[in-house]
Formats: C-alpha cells, sequence, structure tokens
C-alpha cells in the first residue's frame, strides 16, 4: 500500500498493515468479550437457608419423624445442616447428598430416582461421584434461577423427605419471590 504523508510517499510493509487491521479489529470486539467475561448471579442469604431448615425440620417433627435438613447454595457448598436429635449418624452426609445432587442435576432427587433406576437409560448418572439419587433433595428457585438445594434425611420415605423439603421451601417463598422482583 502507497502512503503520501508530507509530500512524500512510503510504502506501507503488508505484516503491519495485517497488524494494524487486527488491533483495530479487536479494539471493536473487546467490549463483547468484556461483558462475557463476568457473570452476576444470586445466592441465598444464609438468614434465609436457615429459616428454610428450620421450617422442614418442624414439618418433619411434626410428622413424628427425626431428620437432619441440609441447605447448599447454587454452587453446592453446604450453607446449614440441622440435624434432630435422635436422626441417625447417616443422616448428616445423605441429607447434604441429596441437596447436592438436586442443584447439580437442576430437579428433584425424586424425579431422579425413578428416571435413573436400573433398566434405564440414565443409570450411569448413579455412578458420579457425591450423586444420591433419593428422594429429598429439591433446588431452591428464585427469579427463575437456582439459588439453592436443600436436602432432608430420616423420614421413612424418600416421599416423606421430599414433603418436609417442600415445606421447607413454602416457608420463605415470599421471601424469594420478593427478593426476585426486585
Amino acid at each position: 500500500m502507497i502512503r503520501e504523508s508530507q509530500n512524500r510517499t512510503t510504502i506501507m510493509n503488508p505484516s503491519r498493515k495485517m497488524l494494524l487491521g487486527g488491533l483495530l479489529t479487536a479494539q471493536l470486539f473487546v467490549p463483547l468479550w468484556a461483558q462475557e467475561s463476568l457473570v452476576t448471579f444470586k445466592s441465598l442469604n444464609p438468614d434465609v437457608a436457615l429459616e428454610m431448615a428450620q421450617a422442614a425440620l418442624a414439618n418433619c417433627r411434626e410428622q413424628g419423624y427425626q431428620v437432619t435438613v441440609a441447605v447448599v447454595d447454587r454452587m453446592g457448598i453446604t450453607q446449614v445442616v440441622l440435624r434432630d436429635r435422635y436422626a441417625g449418624p447417616h443422616t448428616p452426609d445423605t441429607a447434604v447428598r441429596k441437596a447436592w445432587t438436586a442443584i447439580s442435576f437442576r430437579s428433584d432427587t425424586l424425579a431422579l430416582a425413578a428416571s435413573t433406576g436400573p433398566d434405564s437409560s440414565q443409570s450411569g448418572a448413579r455412578f458420579i461421584d457425591r450423586v444420591l439419587m433419593l428422594g429429598g433433595g429439591i433446588p431452591v428457585t428464585a427469579s427463575g434461577s437456582i439459588v439453592a438445594g436443600i436436602g432432608i434425611s430420616g423420614a421413612p420415605s424418600g416421599e416423606a423427605d421430599h414433603g418436609c423439603a417442600e415445606a421447607g421451601i413454602d416457608a420463605v417463598t415470599v421471601m424469594l419471590e420478593l427478593e426476585g422482583s426486585e
């Protein structure tokens, strides 16, 4: 390329031309990359997680069940574990694993237990580390996003664990809806 500058004619090196073009192109797309590099998300407040766990525990107690309730955040990190006095020693780990499974698979573990049975094409999911396909784990959502997971262990069945988890979520639903509307 020939360029005239102050009555002088210079020849621009083709590789310099490509470098200049590349830099200009990169300048145009930097704002797009910056927008996609960071994400914003909501996570359940620990006070709300505790209230949800306490409500689930109270619901199980009303039915005569001694259980452990666990709440994990959207990343699967444990926020709350409440073990009732006579809940079995296996229940804290089981409740955490149910909550973790619910957020990881974005589905309640009662449905996952049914869809991953031994004759299912999805049965291999049962062998993933930390996964527990037993009823009692439910993802907690606000404004269409998962913000936490709750898991219950110790009731006589997965269905009973599931019912207690639903009661815990119901107890904080109004708070989640108010937070989501802001």
